[in-house]
């Protein structure tokens, strides 16, 4: 079975920064408008959340509450000794237009005992966290991208994505698809290749994958080639070079495609965002 999520990982830069370790006192509201996403790392509770959709709970065992999208979310620690938690922001590149977060819930929990071999990495994390060694900062940061993509495995194994590409990846036919989609997206495409791939013929295939992932074969395509174009901009490529790498013939094909879906040229587009760049 192909690797579902490296290429999707390779391709959109993953940060992980880690901002709060140790006692959390009281309440601590978090923005939604900032573009990105949070992941908690309880250690010890009691720890009352409230989500994004306004909903809430009280974590009492060791858990790791992951926000993947922007969203205001409310943690409260108590008054007393408070709740022994790391926070971290994570970045997935292209804020919420990441096609790794389509489809997973507004708030992933999950208790520590439910991921398997990161005994060694939890244990690391909170030694790295609470220390002052030199380089901690970067070693928390890079174990916190490592607790990312162990949930992302833990979500499409125990199906708890809804549409989107996980969804799709979580699919064994589908997989190999999507897989090869991301891994080489300039290539010219066919339905039938894409139906090639996944064992079946072309209207099983496009129903299938558009019930499954919410946007049929060919949007999910141009969504895919989109976000990468927007990852090589930010980087300063060249518009022709972008074009190349993500499959368009011209520059102008490209252009024309870049402005009716984001309503902008890719050049406006990069200097915009170049000029948002803290």
């Amino acid at each position: 079975m192909p690797d579902r999520l490296s290429a999707l990982l390779q391709r959109f830069e993953l940060r992980a920064r880690v901002f709060h370790s140790g006692a959390l006192c009281g309440i601590a509201d978090f923005d939604g408008g900032t573009g990105i996403g949070h992941l908690h790392l309880v250690r010890r509770g009691p720890l009352g959340v409230t989500d994004p959709l306004g909903r809430h709970s009280v974590v009492s065992e060791p858990s790791v509450l992951f926000f993947p999208r922007a969203g205001a979310h409310r943690l409260d620690g108590g008054e007393r000794e408070g709740a022994d938690v790391v926070c971290a922001s994570i970045d997935f590149g292209v804020g919420d237009e990441n096609p790794l977060l389509r489809g997973l819930p507004a708030l992933l929990n999950v208790p520590l005992a439910q991921l398997p071999g990161l005994d060694l990495a939890q244990q690391l994390l909170f030694s790295e966290a609470q220390a002052s060694r030199c380089g901690h900062g970067a070693v928390v940061d890079r174990l916190t991208e490592v607790l990312v993509i162990q949930l992302l495995r833990h979500a499409m194994a125990h199906q708890l994505v809804d549409g989107g590409v996980m969804a799709g990846l979580a699919d064994p036919r589908l997989a190999k698809a999507i897989s090869a989609l991301h891994a080489d997206p300039a290539r010219t495409w066919t339905l039938d290749a894409m139906a090639g791939l996944a064992g079946m013929s072309r209207a099983r295939f496009a129903a299938h994958f558009t019930r499954t992932v919410g946007v049929p074969p060919g949007d999910y395509l141009t969504n895919w080639r989109l976000g990468l174009a927007r990852t090589l901009l930010r980087k300063g490529l060249a518009v022709k070079q972008v074009a190349a790498e993500v499959g368009y013939a011209s520059p102008g094909a490209f252009g024309r495609v870049f402005l009716q879906r984001l309503g902008s040229t890719p050049t406006q587009w990069q200097h915009s965002d170049a000029g948002a760049q803290p």
